[in-house]
């Protein structure tokens, strides 16, 4: 009897999902809980494994199909799977057994199957030198530039022998000359590809904070001099007891949950002419990764120490790297904290990330001259935005919202004493 591929059910805040790619061709050997292809969300990418062991039959939707939940994918033949075939079906394990020593996540594997690539030859960055998807995408971006850089030269040759062929040329020959000199090809290469899904649900949520809400920006800056010599003193007791690195996100998440604490309209969201405040923090780390932006949340955030929060950090990392971020990681979430200070940024104004009514923005920390007691000192400052929305926030709320981050900062004992 005939199985159904379907759809796995779908998130409520889902609606639908965009088949990226089938791994199997009709007539091929499947195994069951392989995986069979890759849905597409505007959150995360999903796998369908096959339910049973046999053959793939016909396939009902094809690569750039829009499906929802329950749909059928195609049509597997259970009854077609015969011992030889049983036999030749897991043909990708003695490909696991040759690189066993370098351990793969199944999308990597997947990557590295479907461009024919030596695991070997890539250089990985994850933890114990495993190889991440972020490593393989960048290898194979290397590649492509190599290969473009091979074949780009190739009609600007041809155009400079084509004067030799004819007698008469059309143009002085000293025009001639200068064209290959100058090294400039006269190859203007484009390329159309569809948005992904995220990318699109991000524009479409960019667009939306700005027309749905009256988004404002106050600033401020910090003098994060007490915090780097906390955590110079501490961080490697703390990383030694906890197994983790003491960083500088873990004290911008208990900064930013006291000042929520005495300002709740910051922790609240508006839904129509209601006001929802929430009596919980769920604070959202905006991460930024090939597929586009994402912001896993830190769940009941109030409730983690130091450690907690570092290492929750440290998992959303790794499962970024891996793509085996979930749904529950991402929904939610009534604060976000985004740190461009990683890519160099001095300054920027953050938009909000509905329906959370503020976010929070860190920048680079730089050495910068102020005055103490009525001396010109160096410093390490960092400049702090908070954009906001000004429907259920005021001014005043915001900038004491900001300072109260700024005071505590400033003196870390504030946040370990609850003062």
């Amino acid at each position: 009897m005939s199985i159904e591929v379907i759809v796995p059910n779908l998130p409520e805040s889902v609606s639908d999902a965009t088949l990226v790619a089938w791994h199997k061709k009709p007539g091929d050997a499947v195994i069951k809980n392989e995986n069979l292809v890759d849905l597409e969300t505007d959150k995360v990418v999903l796998e369908v494994p096959a339910p049973e062991s046999g053959i793939l039959g016909k396939i009902l939707k094809d690569d750039g199909s829009v499906v929802v939940g329950g749909e059928v994918l195609a049509i597997l033949e259970p009854q077609a799977v015969e011992a030889g075939q049983q036999t030749a079906a897991p043909s990708p394990e003695p490909e696991d057994e040759e690189e066993s020593d370098i351990p793969l996540s199944p999308s990597v594997r997947r990557l590295i199957a479907e461009n024919a690539l030596d695991p070997s030859a890539i250089k990985g960055t994850g933890k114990d030198g495993r190889l991440t998807k972020t490593d393989v995408m960048d290898y194979l971006h290397k590649k492509t530039l190599q290969e473009a850089q091979l074949i780009v030269p190739t009609p600007a040759k041809a155009e400079t022998e084509a004067p030799k062929e004819t007698e008469k040329p059309v143009q002085p020959p000293v025009a001639k000359a200068e064209a290959p000199s100058s090294g400039i090809s006269n190859l203007r290469p484009e390329q159309r590809v569809p948005m992904t899904r995220l990318r699109a649900k991000v524009a479409e949520r960019l667009l939306q904070a700005q027309q749905n809400a009256a988004m404002l920006t106050t600033f401020n800056e910090v003098n994060m001099q007490n915090v780097i010599d906390l955590r110079n003193q501490y961080k490697e007791r703390f990383e030694k007891k906890h197994h983790v690195k003491l960083g500088f996100m873990s004290f911008f998440v208990k900064a930013s949950i006291e000042a929520l604490k005495r300002f709740p309209a910051i922790n609240a969201s508006i839904d129509d002419n209601d006001i929802i405040y929430h009596g919980y923090y769920d604070i959202g780390i905006a991460v930024s990764t090939e597929r586009g932006l994402i912001v896993p949340v830190l769940r009941d955030a109030d409730q983690l120490d130091f450690a907690g929060i570092e290492q929750s950090i440290v998992d959303f990392g790794a499962k970024t790297k891996s793509g085996t971020l979930t749904y529950d990681d991402l929904k939610g979430g009534t604060f976000t904290i985004t740190n461009g200070g990683i890519f160099g940024s001095m300054l920027s104004t953050p938009i909000l990330n509905p329906p959370q009514c503020a976010i929070l923005g860190m920048h680079a920390i730089k050495e910068r001259p102020v005055v103490e007691n009525g001396q010109i000192v160096i410093r390490p400052i960092m400049y702090l935005a908070l954009s906001y929305d000004h429907r259920l926030v005021d001014g005043r709320e915001a900038v004491q919202f900001l300072v109260t981050i700024k005071e505590c900062l400033e003196a870390p004992a504030h946040l370990l004493l609850n003062i």
